[in-house]
């Protein structure tokens, strides 16, 4: 199971393998957020922790090596093309996505709402691939899209599909970044992995967004020891859970049973 919070000296200081300038360097890539164009070194610094000259020397190394573009005018860093071409080459060799899309598309069709594939990255989960139904009032959310894992439909459904002692690690990293509102979210992830069990599908609970209804399957591929999941979903007011329950939920376990197929997998 891979680290879910950001990496720290003491955590990896004992471990001779492990690099820790690479680290810092890609701990810098990962500030860039959707919708921001640019940050400076003081926002980085502020989002990692590292400090101001670190972040410099480090901002310079990955301008010369163009992960970054630098505008002197304007004292900020964008992200660089090299960074584009290796999440393309992610996308391109998850060949799931051209299995699954002609049936993405049938079913946002169909239900006029929203089928996408999305996997893990730390507690969030990232989208691969997205449909969307061509409805006017439906979800707008593209590949690279990030949702909360302990919280949606898609992210249960992922914690479904793990095996138990992965299924513990990350449950355990949810407790300590919940706080106070663990109890509930605990409570909900249980009631998640039952429906699971009984339906072969999750439902949103509204607890990350009461306005959005769906429904989540997990894809597993033992083969790769890799987990991603599916979702269905759209605006609340017009996905009651009765369709979700009863149509879109076997709807996308089908689905997701179809592509495993194709791929060759064992489906749970």
């Amino acid at each position: 199971m891979d680290e879910i919070q950001s990496f720290t000296e003491e955590d990896n200081a004992k471990d001779r393998q492990f690099v820790t300038a690479l680290a810092r360097g890609l701990e810098i890539l990962r500030c860039f957020r959707p919708g921001e164009a640019s940050l400076t070194n003081s926002e980085m610094a502020k989002r990692t922790g590292m400090p101001k000259p670190t972040i410099s020397r480090l901002t310079y190394t990955l301008t010369r090596l163009g992960y970054l573009t630098y505008s002197p005018d304007q004292g900020r860093y964008q992200l660089g093309a090299p960074v584009l071409a290796l999440g393309y080459t992610l996308l391109a060799n998850i060949d799931v996505r051209k299995l699954a899309r002609p049936a993405m598309q049938e079913l946002a069709e169909y239900a006029q709402c929203s089928v996408a594939i999305g996997i893990r990255d730390r507690l969030d989960m990232v989208y691969v691939e997205a449909c969307r139904g061509s409805a006017a009032v439906t979800l707008r959310r593209d590949a690279g899209s990030r949702i909360p894992l302990a919280t949606t439909a898609m992210g249960k459904a992922y914690l479904c599909g793990l095996p138990q002692a992965d299924r513990d690690f990350l449950m355990d990293h949810i407790r300590l970044h919940a706080e106070t509102q663990w109890p509930k979210l605990k409570a909900d992830l249980e009631q998640g992995f039952k429906d699971y069990q009984d339906r072969g599908f999750v439902l949103s609970s509204g607890l990350w967004d009461a306005n959005i209804s769906a429904v989540g399957v997990p894809l597993i591929d033992p083969e790769n020891a890799k987990t991603m999941a599916f979702n269905c979903g759209g605006p609340a007011f017009l996905l009651p859970k009765e369709k979700l329950v009863e149509d879109l939920g076997p709807r996308l376990v089908q689905l997701v049973r179809n592509v495993g197929t194709s791929m060759g997998r064992h489906i749970a």
